[in-house]
């Protein structure tokens, strides 16, 4: 069996953390592949080096001096080499990457330095072969994903390798050029790596025990989840949940390989699996509970419009028209609604307005902002009767006003639209009716 092992930038942060995820790794031989992110914060004042990384770049293309900056990303190496007592030196790197940012190589480039040089201290550490992600990892000319490139070229460079290291964030373009995937893109790395070598098991280690219920800055100490599903998870990390890159579950989802998210500081801890399948019931109705703040609704309301054909196709194109997404769109036989994100909308919102009267020609329109979308999301609600009338007595007895609720036809969430000024209320009334109540 082969495990395939990512670190975030929590878990890389100093030598000492260093240590513990070496423990961590010789503690199973399976754990043959190793992805590490970049250093992140030491304590709540400390600066990632991505975001060192960064701002450094800015002063490259301002064509400010960016030297300092850069010897203090050196420092932070130097410190967690010095303090592994390591036999390493990174001269030679920076100067390269010095010379680099001199020709603008990009910000994309800047930014993957930070994974790139710690996978080159991980691997010096652990005594195991260094291979780098642009030479395994590439875009197409689009700056699109290349999966079947990837993973063909990555599974042979792999197969004659016992144990590697491949640093995570980035690839390479057709031509060389350094291309990153957006900000946690380490987690989708490491789901890349899995997949190519069939691993039995993807453990994610980060600096909490798994998921949560709900989010600890609103609940108070909230369960854990044992197990979750790969669509719950999108689900849920699409609404806000943080733990994981939400993209980074597609390539081990198509190999049925599951995630282990896992704590570097608490190793003991079992944490979440995330699989494509369970029969295992969650001890909760609901698996867990996300969400955002910042919508608006565009209410539209038009006479027999459940009889008009085209007439959503028209509404949607008013907004494809403004270059702008929508959310969710609940429907009745009169009305139909278009939940978009406020930044987004707000500067073009007359536009959309006279688009949708001169396409769809409607009675009339109403927008209602400052709303925030909650999901509630669990494949046991699916077999359990009354899941929408608890959600709507728990927010009723909490003085609630429900904007909207809107259940999917697969029966796994349910989506609740509430002022802003509401959502961590209705978060609470809702853990409380199912997790509380269930102790």
């Amino acid at each position: 069996m082969v495990k395939v092992v990512k670190f975030g930038g929590s878990s890389l942060a100093s030598a000492e953390q260093f240590s513990k995820v070496g423990k961590i790794i010789h503690a199973d031989k399976e754990r043959r592949f190793v992805i590490p992110s970049a250093p992140g914060k030491r304590n709540a004042k400390d600066t990632k080096v991505t975001d060192m990384l960064y701002a450094c770049y800015e002063l490259v293309e301002a064509d400010e001096d960016f030297r300092i900056p850069l010897m203090k990303i050196k420092d932070r190496y130097d410190t967690i080499i010095n303090g592994l007592n390591l036999k390493l030196s990174l001269e030679e790197e920076f100067h390269k990457i010095s010379d680099n940012l001199k020709q603008k190589a990009g910000i994309d480039y800047a930014a993957s330095r930070g994974e790139y040089l710690n996978g080159i201290v991980m691997a010096n550490y652990l005594g195991y072969e260094f291979v780098d992600a642009a030479e395994v990892i590439f875009f197409t000319e689009d700056g699109m994903f290349d999966a079947d490139k990837t993973n063909r070229v990555l599974r042979e460079r792999l197969e004659s390798c016992e144990n590697a290291v491949v640093p995570g964030f980035y690839g390479a373009m057709p031509d060389g050029t350094i291309k990153t995937f957006s900000r946690g893109g380490s987690d989708i790395t490491g789901s890349i790596v899995a997949r190519a070598v069939h691993a039995a098991c993807y453990e994610n280690w980060t600096d909490v025990s798994g998921f949560l219920i709900a989010d600890p800055r609103i609940i108070k100490d909230p369960k854990p989840i044992k197990t979750i599903t790969y669509r719950e998870l999108r689900e849920l990390s699409y609404m806000g949940a943080s733990v994981l890159h939400e993209d980074a579950v597609f390539p081990v989802r198509k190999a049925g390989i599951p995630i282990n998210i896992r704590n570097t500081n608490q190793p003991e801890d079992a944490g979440t699996w995330i699989v494509e399948s369970t029969c295992q019931q969650s001890k909760y109705t609901i698996t867990g509970i996300a969400g955002k703040k910042g919508f608006v609704s565009v209410n539209i309301d038009k006479d027999m419009m459940n009889a008009e054909v085209g007439f959503g196709r028209k509404v949607l194109s008013a907004f494809e028209e403004n270059d702008i997404s929508f959310e969710h769109m609940p429907s009745g036989i009169d009305t139909m609604t278009v939940f978009v994100h406020q930044p987004e909308f707000e500067g073009k919102e007359q536009a959309v307005i006279s688009a949708i009267h001169r396409l769809a020609q409607p009675d009339s329109i109403e927008l209602e902002g400052d709303l925030a979308l909650i999901a509630v999301v669990g494949r046991g609600m699916k077999a359990t009767r009354g899941t929408a009338g608890r959600i709507f007595s728990a927010l009723a007895h909490a003085n609630i006003n429900v904007k909207m609720i809107d259940q999917g036809s697969s029966e796994l969430n349910i989506i609740i639209g509430v002022s802003n000024a509401d959502f961590e209320n209705a978060i609470r009334a809702i853990y409380d009716i199912f997790v509380e109540t269930q102790l």
